[in-house]
């Protein structure tokens, strides 16, 4: 039986104007495996292990992980956590952070991921638009309206 160790995340940060982003690969995970918490300028992320019947197999050699992960990054500034937005897809986690203006304490939040379907590839989040509150049912409900349009917000041409 093999004894698993959580798996340090590797991240990249990036920062615009109005948000941080944060992107991490977490392998063979499903969404609602991920809990992210975020807590002023601290993010921090966990995976829980994936496939109960691995240690059934004789296991020759291991390159690469499937969880358990954990990381915790501080930000080079303050984010609200509240206003996050996380997706998760061909493997890699992103959570988008809007920076956290004149808040001196902002409450600290945490979440799991859910699935919400199918998404064809296409990113959907608010990087580069004006980041507002929302719920996971709205979020659904959103998708569902943009539809085939959804192509011309990234900038795609649609035939």
């Amino acid at each position: 039986m093999l004894n698993y160790q959580t798996k340090r995340l590797p991240v990249r940060v990036y920062r615009n104007e109005n948000q941080i982003a944060l992107a991490a690969p977490m392998a063979g995970l499903e969404p609602e495996d991920i809990t992210v918490t975020v807590e002023g300028k601290r993010v921090t992320i966990q995976g829980k292990l994936r496939g109960p019947r691995q240690d059934d197999l004789d296991l020759l050699k291991a390159e690469w992980s499937f969880g358990p992960y954990q990381r915790t990054v501080v930000l080079p500034e303050t984010v609200d956590g509240s206003l996050a937005n996380a997706t998760y897809g061909n493997g890699v986690l992103v959570i988008t952070l809007p920076r956290a203006k004149g808040m001196r304490n902002p409450e600290r939040t945490e979440f799991s991921l859910e699935p919400i379907g199918a998404t064809r590839g296409e990113r959907i989040g608010h990087m580069g638009h004006d980041i507002q509150g929302t719920s996971t049912r709205q979020h659904i409900e959103r998708v569902a309206q943009i539809g085939d349009g959804f192509h011309r917000l990234r900038g795609s041409k649609v035939a």
